[in-house]
């Protein structure tokens, strides 16, 4: 890998560094100061189809090493990430935005993942399983699926293509990995350089880069997909599953990790001082953006204003500008379509009578932080999922009613609660409709061992561990008769 920014226009398509086919030029550009890092031809469904082609071929060898050849190539790109850590991170930065702690963060994320797919070739365990026939024996092979499609939002692009490319392939699968178009380099051109490096083998990691409404259908609906995991909103997701489970000839297999609307509960007892720090960076990391981020405050009525009064006093001391410093914590959104999404849900919750707490005018599009207090559960900004820096704060009569708010959400991801009482805190997290619940922490957590996803519309399946070793392999049951079989028709026939 290399800084050298005409290395990085191009796409690994079957083990080739080229330009697209298409006819259309992605244009990448720093959010924070509009400069354009580089230009990337658009990948079209010839590419697509190219890159499936050569995973094909590549996977079948892939599949046959040993896990000890496949787990050495995740711990060197786990070595590689280290020595190229100075460059990863400055293009997180420049491309999406991130600011420098934000960008670091990622980076020990997509690090952790390879260092835990090291382990993942180890983990594809089979079973015997008794049978009711005399002389029978069961097998339960558990093997690569073969070909993963993944498609990879904007926000933390490095980290969320990671968690998907990292498992898949240390199982034994090919993948064609389709990053953001904000994001193709930190998304996944720096990733295959990452595993070209490591010593991958040519064909098992294609990326092709163009817009989801050129080259998405083509990659969900390919046959040789027999996975396709997608991050992103709701929206996308659904119509993603709808390809790949309706329209698609074979039907495939779909995880994925959707939008969220994450409620912050702070309980009667709960730690204020506590509850402040981490409702600060619960809520305002990387701008907001992010899916498991705090999207909602629920304050019980007997700590609301004392809350409230902290929080705002915290968040008018945070730093908002240029991600290249190291104190900055907030930077700018990544484009002026999410800008003018975050603008119309801040407008609205004005005219819809919050109380503003903390605000201020855009500048480019960096948005300050903004708080507003007095929010119901019904108002956009609540019911929304915000991506951006607002912070809502809501009522809640008691814990009860906080409990009632938090699940009055079609959405389910990313949730925490405060209290003192931590037996209290574990009662009310598994009461809480999310996959993932936390107590006396904030909700934007991601450990490579444990299950990361969403309940109702915020996702199928689970990410990380044993559950990515899952994702990414399925079952196949052999039997063995050992001794003849004596079937019902034999008397018949005697």
């Amino acid at each position: 890998m290399t800084a050298n920014l005409n290395e990085l226009d191009r796409m690994l398509i079957g083990g080739v560094w080229r330009a697209g086919n298409g006819t259309d030029r992605i244009a990448d550009k720093d959010p924070f100061t509009g400069d354009t890092l580089l230009e990337i031809v658009e990948a079209d469904e010839s590419d697509v189809q190219a890159a499936y082609s050569a995973a094909v071929t590549a996977q079948r060898d892939w599949a046959a090493a040993l896990p000890s050849e496949r787990a050495t190539v995740m711990q060197r790109a786990a070595d590689v990430m280290v020595k190229r850590r100075d460059e990863i991170v400055d293009w997180l930065i420049r491309e999406a935005g991130s600011t420098r702690l934000k960008a670091n963060l990622e980076w020990q994320a997509a690090q952790a993942v390879m260092l835990a797919a090291a382990s993942m070739p180890y983990m594809v365990e089979g079973a015997i399983l008794p049978a009711d026939i005399p002389g029978k024996e069961c097998r339960v092979y558990r093997k690569p699926v073969g070909v993963v499609g993944v498609i990879s939002p904007w926000n933390w692009p490095l980290q969320l293509s990671n968690r998907s490319v990292a498992p898949a392939l240390a199982v034994g699968n090919a993948v064609v990995l389709k990053p953001a178009s904000d994001t193709p380099v930190s998304g996944g051109i720096l990733l295959a350089k990452i595993y070209e490096e490591a010593g991958l083998p040519s064909g098992l990691l294609s990326v092709v880069v163009g817009s989801g409404g050129r080259i998405g259908s083509a990659l969900v609906k390919n046959p040789a997909a027999r996975v396709i995991s997608f991050t992103g909103s709701t929206s996308v997701g659904r119509g993603i599953a709808k390809l790949a489970m309706v329209e698609a000839d074979i039907i495939k297999r779909v995880e994925l990790e959707l939008g969220g609307n994450g409620p912050f509960v702070v309980l009667d007892d709960a730690d204020l001082d506590l509850a402040v720090r981490a409702a600060v960076f619960g809520k305002f990391l990387h701008q907001g953006q992010i899916c498991m981020i705090t999207n909602r405050f629920i304050v019980v009525d007997a700590v609301y204003d004392e809350f409230s009064e902290r929080f705002a006093a915290a968040v008018r001391h945070l730093k908002v500008g240029d991600p290249q410093q190291p104190d900055t914590m907030i930077g700018p959104i990544i484009n002026p379509r999410q800008f003018e999404a975050v603008n119309k849900l801040i407008s609205s919750a004005r005219a819809s009578g919050a109380r503003e707490l903390v605000g201020g005018d855009p500048d480019g599009l960096v948005i300050p932080p903004h708080v507003f207090a007095d929010v119901t559960n019904d108002m956009e900004i609540a019911a929304n999922e915000i991506f951006g820096p607002v912070a809502p704060l809501i009522h809640a009569r008691d814990e009860e009613d906080a409990l009632r708010t938090a699940n009055a959400t079609t959405q389910g991801l990313s949730a925490s609660v405060f209290t003192r009482d931590l037996a209290r805190g574990a009662r009310f997290a598994e009461r809480m409709e999310a996959g993932m619940a936390h107590v006396n922490d904030q909700p934007v957590l991601d450990l490579p061992n444990n299950p990361f996803g969403g309940v109702k519309n915020s996702g199928i399946g689970r990410f990380g561990g044993k559950w990515a070793v899952a994702a990414f392999t399925t079952d196949q049951w052999i039997t063995v008769q050992h001794l003849p079989r004596t079937y019902p028709s034999d008397t018949a026939t005697q």
